[in-house]
């Protein structure tokens, strides 16, 4: 189990923290009212999913004692109009969020080991978690 707290400080720069001890910050731009000390929420999703993939691969090419020689991922969300969606299943009326891959993978592969780590690639368990959608519990207190 993952755990995480997060705590305002000033304006929209939040201190999110982890049970083993790892401090970071995350903040809106300042066009947005924050004061930019950090990424924002969705720079700090698209890093663990990122950071996730590049992990993944990683470990798998060490396992298979493939040459794997470096990971390079760069990801991109935006918004866009369902109708604008060529490849989306979802046929909801309105805008959908779309996150947006392009990852380059180091190394001297096979046709075989290239057709395996593309599927590693999109296997990570932060992108099983985004694929598949999440069951959000909401506790809210007033203290």
């Amino acid at each position: 189990m993952s755990t995480i707290s997060a705590e305002l400080r000033e304006g929209y720069a939040v201190t999110l923290s982890t049970d083993t001890g790892h401090q970071w910050t995350a903040d809106e731009p300042s066009d947005l009212g924050g004061t930019d000390t950090g990424p924002n929420p969705y720079e700090l999703l698209l890093g663990s999913l990122a950071a996730c993939t590049t992990i993944t691969l990683s470990m798998y090419a060490k396992r298979k004692g493939w040459p794997l020689q470096g990971v390079q991922v760069h990801y991109e969300h935006d918004r866009i109009h369902v109708d604008d969606c060529a490849d989306c299943e979802d046929h909801q009326r309105g805008f959908i969020d779309r996150i947006v891959s392009d990852i380059t993978i180091h190394g001297d592969f096979d046709d075989t080991q290239r057709a395996r780590l593309r599927q590693v690639a999109a296997s990570c368990p932060v992108h099983k978690t985004l694929a598949k959608g999440v069951h959000l519990v909401d506790n809210v207190s007033f203290g």
